[in-house]
């Protein structure tokens, strides 16, 4: 069962979630988002983990309406089994790159060593693409590794910093602050606005992390 509520005066937000994260219901949001973005109505769908929020001009239309529409919508939506692609990225784990590993070693009851194999072998999917251009929200992280975020964020955290908050991993697509915990480093760039396709993920990538170094 789905939920629909008003996200301010011009948007939806559906909620899909049932408990722990789920891959076909994903899978379902990315599917719906591509059919409702190709409605005139719609301003925006942007998918997020397990929900998707739709953004429609106000003036010409009415919430009602559409959320009718996004409730057909989402009853008549199969998952689409397109193969997804897979990105390889390369990363140096510890040391000055990764200065969390011993916080979540200890929170996690693992040696420092175990928690870059639990990193490593994680098959992660890009969930969402959200917060910051080119920032991708990854499932599939080893529940042992599902650190909460940092009470005190950093107010810079450099551009491809690896890392883990909750049950989800990113990288940092540019430098920003954040609550996440780093674990290494990539020299991969995950956005530039001069590349034909700026982003390097796109939603249901396959993303493996390889160490180096």
């Amino acid at each position: 069962m789905i939920r629909i509520s008003s996200a301010g005066a011009g948007a939806l937000l559906l909620d899909a979630a049932r408990g722990a994260f789920n891959d076909s219901v994903q899978e379902r949001i990315w599917a719906v988002a591509r059919r409702m973005a190709a409605l005139p109505e719609i301003l925006q769908a942007v998918p997020g983990v397990n929900n998707l929020l739709i953004v429609f001009d106000t003036i010409q239309y009415d919430p009602a309406i559409l959320e009718h529409s996004l409730r057909a919508v989402w009853e008549d939506t199969l998952v689409d089994a397109s193969p997804a692609r897979e990105i390889v990225l390369p990363v140096t784990y510890g040391g000055t790159f990764g200065e969390d590993i011993p916080v979540v070693a200890r929170f996690a009851g693992l040696t420092e060593e175990e928690v870059i194999a639990a990193h490593v072998s994680g098959e992660y999917r890009v969930a969402a693409i959200g917060a910051m251009p080119g920032f991708a929200y990854l499932t599939g992280l080893d529940p042992r590794l599902a650190i909460p975020r940092r009470a005190s964020p950093r107010v810079s955290v450099e551009q491809g910093a690896v890392s883990i908050g909750g049950g989800q991993a990113g990288v940092m697509p540019c430098t920003s602050p954040t609550g996440w915990h780093i674990l290494g480093k990539t020299e991969e760039i995950l956005f530039d606005a001069q590349r034909v396709e700026p982003c390097l993920f796109r939603l249901g990538d396959r993303v493996k992390f390889r160490r180096v170094g």
